[in-house]
């Protein structure tokens, strides 16, 4: 980058929350035509380095230029109209209105005050084409998929005249082919001058992608690397700040051996269990100490799996056993009195609130179990808290500050800790590690793993194929909202033939569940 003047600088960034100092003294360069990204674990201040760039917080030091002109922004609106836009990790569109409308909230195309609702719409069609999506632009966002709804705001981003993209953790509901889509139009902006800030905690992409990286630890700037002179086990051990081999250790700690679980009464079975426009019937039985991996595309209906054995969707077909007697799964409040706990992937709207404490949002499901006239006393709900925080390294420490103001990583870890307190006997985890840095995905894969060893039953949900493989005894292969086969996961089956079975929704050769 000799020679050529850096789009936007941040020196001596400086921001601290209540109890919280999460950027100490940062400084950032970002070059015109360039994706660099920002590592760090969860909590290291990527995010907040974004918000306070882009206005959602103000500095409380530092100054930072954009081509050359000092500025501060009131807002992302104000960012934008500069040329700084952002999509974040959690999807911060409105899920009430229209596709289109989305893509175009405040800049509708209008003639003497009327949106003209036509041309709007065929604009938002030929934007989505570009990123190779083609769906209704009349329908609202809400009803599709998380990850449709990731590419609406990516859509919504790139419209805008930008100068600097920001990506926050863009590809977190992507699958394969949609993470190769994206990277075909970052490219695409990288080579007409636009400088892409690329958050993620997937290392494999940053060294598919990246030009450069910097890293952040604890609030505090670590360097500024070139990608093709930082190895990846080095980059891991300057977010984390010692010498260890997470990527090893993701597999020495947390790989299973498929192995049999003990016969006997399953503790749930569901047999043509379904819901008219979610899922097709299905069977699966699930037994105490087991964990069954659900492997599948984006929309192949895994989460409704999850959702029909929660009772969060009644189910209108079939019906479930837990240890062996009938048990109506109607709602959440009778999943939770049969020990059944759900982890939801969007944390955001169907797990936390944001303005309760981190103890608060922690000894929710246990409360609500106990009912509200039998308020938990509050020395044994710190005790339990002070135990979850520190099992889950949840960072900061300190219990009593609002859960908004922790790190993405950090509030799905409050998230499991509000189930594990309640003792579950089935533990369904949708997504666990999304958005999750490699040290914190290896405690819980670890995690995953002692709870199984314990005798507690998991259902595992996760785009990422190789952590299905890593942690499932079984995987059942879900493919077009139908499950089409269970594969015992033994040296027989691999990532390719997990694929090939979703590829085509045969069975291959090789051992299935009976």
């Amino acid at each position: 980058m000799s020679g050529r003047q850096p789009v936007l600088t941040m020196t001596a960034i400086s921001k601290s929350f209540p109890g919280v100092r999460a950027l100490d003294g940062v400084d950032f360069r970002l070059f015109p035509g360039e994706v660099h990204a920002l590592m760090g674990e969860n909590g290291a201040g990527k995010s907040t380095l974004i918000k306070v760039l882009t206005g959602v917080y103000g500095n409380d030091a530092g100054v930072i230029s954009l081509a050359g002109q000092q500025v501060s922004f009131s807002g992302p609106m104000q960012a934008a109209a500069a040329g700084v836009s952002t999509v974040y990790q959690e999807v911060n569109l409105c899920a009430n209105l229209s596709v289109a409308e989305n893509i175009f909230i405040g800049r509708e195309p209008r003639t003497l005050g009327a949106i003209r609702w036509g041309e709007m719409r065929r604009r938002a069609r030929d934007l989505l084409a570009r990123l190779d999506l083609h769906i209704d632009v009349t329908q609202l966002l809400g009803t599709y998929s998380l990850a449709v709804q990731q590419m609406v705001a990516i859509a919504r981003a790139i419209d805008i005249q930008a100068r600097v993209l920001i990506l926050d953790e863009p590809t977190s509901s992507l699958d394969a082919t949609e993470v190769e889509q994206l990277f075909r139009i970052m490219r695409h902006l990288r080579d007409e001058g636009i400088a892409i800030i690329f958050v993620t905690h997937f290392l494999d992409q940053v060294y598919g992608i990246a030009d450069r990286i910097t890293v952040l630890r604890n609030g505090r700037l670590v360097g500024e690397y070139p990608t093709a002179e930082l190895p990846q086990l080095a980059l891991v051990e300057k977010m984390i700040g010692k010498e260890l081999d997470v990527l090893e250790s993701l597999d020495e700690h947390a790989k299973r051996d498929a192995r049999e679980i003990e016969a006997g009464t399953p503790f749930l079975q569901a047999e043509e269990l379904g819901r008219k426009g979610s899922v097709t019937p299905f069977s699966l039985t699930i037994h105490a100490g087991e964990v069954v991996g659900l492997a599948g595309l984006l929309g192949s209906g895994r989460t409704e799996v999850a959702r029909l054995l929660f009772g969060a969707d009644r189910a209108d077909h079939g019906k479930v056993a837990v240890d062996g007697k009938s048990a109506p799964l109607r709602n959440p409040i009778a999943a939770i009195g049969h020990d059944i706990a759900f982890c939801s992937e969007n944390r955001r709207t169907e797990g936390l609130v944001g303005e309760l404490s981190v103890r608060e949002n922690i000894i929710l499901a246990m409360q609500a179990a106990r009912g509200w006239l039998r308020p938990i006393p509050r020395r044994r709900q710190d005790e339990l808290v002070d135990k979850y925080v520190k099992a889950l390294s949840i960072r900061p420490a300190d219990p009593e500050i609002p859960v908004r103001n922790l790190s993405g990583g950090n509030q799905q870890k409050v998230l499991l800790a509000r189930w594990l307190i309640t003792e579950p006997r089935l533990l369904i985890l949708d997504e666990p590690t999304r958005g999750i840095d490699v040290g914190a995905k290896a405690e819980i894969q670890k995690l995953v793993v002692q709870l199984s060893d314990g005798g507690m039953a998991v259902l595992f949900i996760s785009a990422e194929l190789e952590e299905v493989l890593r942690l499932s005894h079984k995987i059942a292969v879900m493919r077009d909202r139908q499950l089409v086969t269970e594969l015992v996961n033994d040296h027989t089956v691999d990532a390719d033939r997990v694929m090939q079975t979703i590829a085509s929704g045969t069975h291959h050769e090789g051992p299935e569940v009976a």
